[in-house]
């Protein structure tokens, strides 16, 4: 028998299977299908033939056409008022840089993702009875396309669409992407730093749960939807979580990603299928996964396509051709997708070349009745998360103004030609003699179509976004919590994590307070001396503990609990970044007042997530950082990647977030005290970075009247004697303070130099006032200008001034400008080093004798001591000249 002959067979032979697979398809249930093909695969397994899992199915719709429901809604009309919105984002864009050159925008992205929205706001995002919301994180390139359709609900008006990012220019404005901060009724998430949304959308999710499980909530009705771009999932905070959100069944979250194939300068995948290689990173993470690619002008050629030849050709077609096929004209697309067999050749005979182009771009994330069923399968979905991987395409509809072109994600403006292609394709009411022009088009107030939209929203509970402040005032909690820290430790060694730890165990307990703490640890519970937490509070673990931890006969044993309080994500900064400000803006999504204290190893906060911290100032969390083991000298043995001399000096660019580095007990209460206050009490918008080390020392009682100044940034903790000409002024911080104080000793007992000791605890806030009282000075024309507190504190200080740190001397070089003299700044610059704390002080000259020294040589400078005092000194105390500059080591 001939190899054509064989081949004859075999193709027949196939048809065969596939025509009985069908008939079952066609007659039985889906579970007989799927029984039957595992006996094959049973039987394959049997006979030793390899039957390789493959997490990918064919290239086409998850939901046959067969198992659709009827669209709910009037495609017409929604079509009509989907033609305004467009036509309105667009123009938003381009009269913006008709205008402005280079003010920027998008127009692409919005195009592409349109539908995909507009099924979610018709049918599916709601508002619930106690007007909670379901949480909707919209993809921030797209952002003119809300605008748009918040226009139309009348909530914007056409000078604030005029006023596209010109946040300065007018109060009447649109900002440029989601930021809570600039439009706080409208925005609920900062979305546009790619790679965010998606993470923070998981532990959104999860928070919500867990907030269920605590009984603070009594139903988690609120999905959160996610609308991601596909070449943003490349971002490891997109796939970085996926787990813990099939881990924890996360059914109330649906992703849903833009697979528009291309990302900003070209295909996300060119050789490759983006939607294939997400499917199978998903699917295998245990999500529920629903391409939506094909719209319904597909459906005959499937149909006619009897031996599978047209799915076995977009199996194995890469992105990068899809994207020329829906850039180029449709004689390519013949000849090239379908001319290469007769079988589908006459898939397309019947059609013009206008209907094959119009065929190319009927993807499944522009067919609403599509969107719809692909939204209502995750809707009903149970016991996992689900992604919808929607295909669509980059600037639909804007033809040769950058359809489907390396290019779309740049354009920013629409020649005449192009605006016409636009109105006639979406069929926009207006005139030729109007299109120049970019008007921004509404219908009549009394129209059908506007009716018909405030209908749908109002049938699922009102506008969306939208940004409420719901929560009342948060009690106070007992006085006693931290009264108690005021007195000292008598004697006791005791260090400010400790003491931090103690004030959160007392929160938890207190009857105001317990149910609203919300602690948050990577993995270091232990580390932070927290597991007495773990029998208090418990871990959050929504199935419970399913195991006899190796501790259980210990007091502090690894205790899980369905409705445990403490959050211990795992090896996560990310994640936990995440849950910090889910967490911190339970106020506004959920009218709750939940208060995070995230532990976390200093190094490893700002330096890592930093840019979910913005996010957190962008939305508005509210909570405590607490940066553990802060400084660069504070962890003895673990090294360079593990010491944190540089944290406070991030913080500087955060607005909104107060930064603290207490050294005594008594100023932990108080910043925590007053973080409380001033956050949940009084209901301001800040947050609380506080660094707290392990180093254990006896805590001194409160000076009387301090409090104010502790937190206004530094008070005076020791005063000596004004007399005499040897005089100092020293500053210290955090772990830092107790060789000041040793320094403070050396220089009275051994060189007769009266030393005032500072505790500066926060450098930022120092500043802060400082720079906004030079500002106000300057503005009002003050000739006679107002003192900032620093100056006031030290006012005409006569003596030598030196600060010392345990992180990098841009902090109190930050701040030097408004010393009575020369600021001497001591600190740790310089990578970090493993050795015990004393040899890492003295390498980075922050220990008491390299305090002593440089307040002698500044007083030898100013004349007050002989240079052969400070020359015996530099012998006695074991000053090295030729030591290397750890700056440079």
């Amino acid at each position: 028998m001939s190899k054509e002959q064989n081949k004859s067979n075999f193709e027949t032979e196939n048809q065969e299977w596939l025509d009985s697979f069908r008939w079952v398809l066609d007659n039985e249930s889906p579970d007989r299908a799927q029984e039957l093909l595992e006996l094959l695969k049973d039987e394959a397994r049997k006979q030793g033939i390899d039957s390789t899992y493959s997490p990918n199915t064919s290239y086409l719709n998850t939901i046959p056409k067969s198992e659709e429901e009827a669209y709910p809604g009037n495609l017409e009309i929604e079509e009509r008022i989907l033609s305004y919105i467009r036509w309105n984002a667009m123009a938003m864009v381009a009269r913006a840089n008709k205008e402005n050159e280079g003010i920027g925008g998008h127009i692409s992205t919005y195009a592409s993702i349109a539908n995909l929205w507009e099924v979610g706001f018709n049918h599916f995002f709601k508002i619930y009875e106690n007007g909670k919301a379901d949480l909707v994180y919209f993809q921030g390139h797209a952002s003119p396309g809300i605008y748009s359709r918040a226009f139309l609900e009348g909530r914007l008006s056409s000078e604030q669409l005029e006023n596209f990012r010109r946040d300065v220019k007018s109060d009447k404005s649109l900002t440029s992407y989601p930021h809570p901060k600039l439009m706080p009724d409208f925005w609920n998430f900062p979305t546009v730093s790619m790679g965010l949304a998606p993470i923070m959308a998981i532990y959104q999710a999860r928070f919500n749960k867990y907030l269920k499980q605590r009984g603070l909530i009594e139903e988690n009705q609120q999905k959160v939807w996610a609308y991601l771009g596909d070449g943003e999932m490349d971002e490891p905070e997109a796939r970085g979580a996926i787990s813990i959100a099939s881990r924890d069944k996360l059914e109330n979250l649906v992703f849903v990603v833009d697979c528009n194939l291309q990302r900003l300068d070209g295909p996300v995948r060119r050789n490759h299928k983006i939607i294939q290689e997400l499917e199978a990173l998903f699917r295998g993470a245990g999500w529920k996964v629903i391409k939506v690619l094909w719209g319904k002008k597909w459906d005959r050629l499937f149909e006619k396509d009897k031996g599978n030849k047209l799915v076995n050709i977009l199996n194995e077609i890469t992105d990068g051709q899809l994207q020329k096929y829906a850039f180029e004209d449709a004689s390519l697309i013949r000849k090239e997708l379908f001319g290469k067999d007769e079988e589908l050749q006459e898939l397309v005979d019947d059609l013009t070349d206008d209907e094959l182009k119009e065929l190319i771009r009927n993807r499944g994330g522009h067919d609403p009745t599509r969107i719809y069923n692909a939204y209502k399968l995750a809707e009903r979905t149970k016991g996992q998360p689900s992604i919808i991987l929607a295909q669509t395409i980059k600037g639909y509809g804007q033809g040769d103004q950058g359809e489907a072109s390396n290019v779309s994600h740049q354009t920013k403006k629409m020649e005449v030609a192009g605006l016409k292609e636009f109105r006639d394709y979406f069929k926009v009411p207006i005139s030729d003699e109007d299109l120049e022009d970019i008007p921004f088009i509404k219908p009549d107030e009394d129209s059908e179509e506007l009716a018909y939209l405030k209908e749908k929203r109002e049938k699922n509970g009102g506008f969306i976004p939208a940004r409420k402040d719901r929560s009342e005032a948060l009690p106070m909690p007992s006085e006693e919590i931290f009264s108690n820290f005021y007195e000292g430790s008598d004697g006791d060694e005791v260090s400010t994590t400790s003491v931090l730890v103690q004030i959160l165990s007392k929160l938890l307990k207190d009857e105001n307070t317990a149910k609203s703490i919300a602690p948050i640890i990577p993995d270091e519970s232990r580390t932070f001396g927290m597991e007495s937490l773990f029998q208090q509070a418990g871990i959050y673990a929504p199935e419970g503990q399913k195991y006899e931890p190796v501790d259980e006969d210990s007091l502090l044993y690894y205790k899980e609990a369905k409705d445990g309080a403490i959050l211990e994500e795992g090896i996560t900064e990310s994640g936990c970044m995440s849950e910090f400000i889910a967490a911190g803006t339970a106020y506004l999504n959920h009218g709750l007042n939940m208060v995070p204290f995230y532990f976390f190893y200093s190094m490893f906060g700002f330096q890592r997530t930093g840019d979910l911290m913005w996010a957190a100032a962008d939305a508005g969390a509210k909570g405590f950082l607490v940066g553990g083991i802060s400084g660069r000298t504070s962890i003895p043995g673990e090294g360079l990647q593990h010491q944190d001399g540089q944290s406070h000096l991030y913080a500087y660019a955060y607005p909104g977030l107060k930064a603290y580095d207490p050294a005594f007990a008594y100023e932990v209460a108080v910043i925590v005290r007053h973080g409380l206050k001033e956050m949940y009490a009084d209901k301001k918008e800040k947050f609380y970075y506080i660094t707290v080390g392990n180093d254990t020392y006896p805590m001194p009682p409160m000076p009387d009247k301090v409090e104010d100044q502790i937190l206004k940034g530094m008070y005076r903790f020791k005063k000596t004697s004004n007399r005499g000409k040897k005089k100092a002024h020293l500053f210290g911080s955090g772990a830092i303070m107790q060789e000041v104080l040793k320094a403070a000793e050396i220089l009275k007992d051994d060189y007769e130099v009266n030393a005032d000791i500072w505790s500066i605890t926060s450098y930022k806030s120092l500043y802060d006032d400082a720079i906004d009282t030079e500002r106000r000075n300057r503005m009002s024309s003050q000739m006679n200008p107002e003192k900032n507190y620093l100056q006031e504190c030290l006012n005409d200080e006569k003596g030598v001034f030196v600060a010392a740190t345990d992180f990098v001397k841009a902090l109190p070089e930050s701040i030097s400008k408004w010393f009575p003299g020369k600021l001497v700044s001591l600190g740790t610059d310089g990578f970090g080093r493993s050795d015990t704390r004393a040899e890492l002080r003295k390498f980075f000259e922050v220990d008491a004798v390299s305090i002593v020294y440089a307040t002698l040589y500044q007083l030898s400078l100013q004349d007050i001591i002989e240079t052969k005092v400070l020359k015996q000194a530099a012998k006695d105390l074991e000053i090295d000249p030729d030591k290397a500059d750890p700056r440079n080591t």
